[in-house]
């Protein structure tokens, strides 16, 4: 048995009607690299079966305490089955771009069954007028909760079910399953020895907390980093719904890294911020929703030590960046946000970047649980604005990827919408057509978006303009 962490345990406080917590990736494969041309969905189970043994988190369910008096803990699932988890289906006509994308959507919202390993896999046909694709290409669509992984696990899990040539590998013979057994009142008694410690971590937790109060005040007094209080309210931090939008654009990588280089000092990642911001300006400016000052987006950064580069679960940090949507020219956007993202990472140091998982190690889940629905349940989030945005960067595989002998050649990523913060999206650096792209998925509320295909349009939009005004 293995017991979630507090941070862990956060995504399953915030699982509730209308959001539910899965992170999920749309893989699309060529089966032209298959000996015969076609993978079988029984090819697909076996190959699947054959690792199971490679991740806890394809077998492994949640065992919570009663009355919530601590964190579930991660126990085998002794009756696990895999084609539970892996369904077969089709894409309805017309089978094309727009189709896939609703397809994924609807599954996407629906909420995983959390009395069962916290997984789900979709094996997807009929993609047959999806423009730059090769001919008989399949999709895969994989949803993970939250609480059992971060993005950094995910880069970890994703390429244990693919290889690195057309040829399937043996991943070797199964350990023995070992199934643990543990009563109501074992968990209670365990629950009863990790509350104990829970004043020991909150003392250690103020004790970290003083000298990072007076990191934050010398630094705002130096001008290191400057207050991002003042956060406007967008179309995207109203009720969320049951609903979901998805859609994804893709980028030359060689492109996006000439782009950056003409700023010094900026990162990839800065670009694709600045992508994003030029995108919520075109997107707003239509609806006349544009705010007048900045809007502000906030980015996960991993907190790993090199200790813990293997660890499983959650540990995420956050920064709050500036977009500085209040800028026109993208050049000097790119520029603005460089500086902006150079301050966010200051003051995430001076901070602590774990201290948000001390934390949740410290809070009683319970209490945790009822603060998150009592903030959704009176509007609270709706009127206290936390991001306008979540924008967050997962590098992929650098080397083309196989499943099942079928080689790799688009997708996209999806995060999970929180409580007033509608729109998430995902930077997503991978090889795919042995090429080095980077793309920005997206996925929004349905009411709050009901046009993804032109908030798409933004986005490919706003690159264009930042190419040219930076490469000519």
């Amino acid at each position: 048995m293995e017991q979630l962490s507090g941070q862990d345990a956060m995504f399953l406080h915030a699982e509730m009607k209308g959001l539910p917590q899965h992170i999920g990736g749309l893989s699309i494969y060529d089966q032209s690299s298959v000996e015969g041309g076609m993978v079988r969905f029984k090819q697909i189970l076996s190959t699947l079966e054959s690792r199971l043994h490679l991740s806890p988190i394809f077998t492994r369910k949640l065992a919570r305490v009663p009355m919530g008096l601590d964190n579930p803990y991660w126990v085998e699932d002794e009756h696990f089955d895999l084609e539970y988890h892996v369904r077969h289906i089709a894409l309805p006509a017309p089978g094309d771009w727009r189709q896939l994308c609703i397809q994924v959507s609807r599954l996407h919202a629906r909420p995983l069954d959390l009395s069962k390993p916290l997984w789900e896999m979709y094996i997807i046909e009929g993609l047959d007028n999806i423009e730059g694709l090769p001919e008989n290409c399949f999709a895969m669509l994989l949803k993970v909760h939250h609480s059992a992984m971060d993005g950094a696990t995910g880069a970890m899990f994703f390429p244990l079910m693919h290889d690195l040539s057309p040829e399937v590998s043996n991943p070797g013979e199964a350990p023995a399953r070992i199934i643990e057994r543990s009563s109501d009142w074992q968990l209670l008694a365990k629950a009863y020895v990790n509350n104990l410690k829970k004043p020991r971590k909150f003392f250690k937790l103020i004790g970290n907390a003083v000298p990072a109060y007076r990191r934050i005040r010398r630094g705002r007094k130096q001008g290191d980093f400057r207050s991002l209080d003042d956060k406007q309210k967008t179309r995207f931090q109203g009720k969320i719904s049951s609903y979901r939008v998805v859609d994804s654009v893709k980028f030359s990588f060689e492109e996006v890294r000439a782009i950056k280089n003409t700023v010094p000092g900026a990162t990839v990642n800065d670009a694709m911020l600045t992508i994003v911001s030029g995108a919520l300006r075109k997107y707003l400016e239509a609806k006349q929703e544009l705010p007048e000052k900045t809007l502000v987006t906030g980015c996960p950064i991993d907190v790993r030590s090199d200790a813990e580069k293997g660890a499983g679960g959650n540990m995420v940090g956050f920064m709050t960046v500036s977009l500085r949507s209040d800028i026109v020219d993208p050049k000097e956007r790119l520029e603005a946000i460089q500086s902006e993202s150079k301050q966010s990472k200051t003051y995430a140091e001076a901070l602590g970047p774990r201290i948000a998982m001390d934390v949740t190690d410290v809070l009683p889940g319970g209490m945790m649980a009822l603060a998150m629905r009592a903030s959704v349940s009176t509007g609270l989030t709706e009127r206290a604005v936390i991001f306008n945005t979540i924008v967050t960067n997962v590098p992929g595989p650098p080397v083309q990827l196989y499943f099942c002998g079928a080689e790799l050649v688009d997708g996209l990523s999806l995060g999970p919408l929180l409580p007033g913060v509608g729109l998430f999206h995902v930077v997503y650096s991978t090889v795919q057509n042995k090429k080095g792209t980077i793309a920005i998925s997206f996925n929004a509320c349905r009411e709050q978006m009901p046009d993804p295909a032109f908030y798409a349009e933004c986005i490919r939009a706003s690159y264009d303009e930042l190419k040219k005004a930076t490469l000519g």
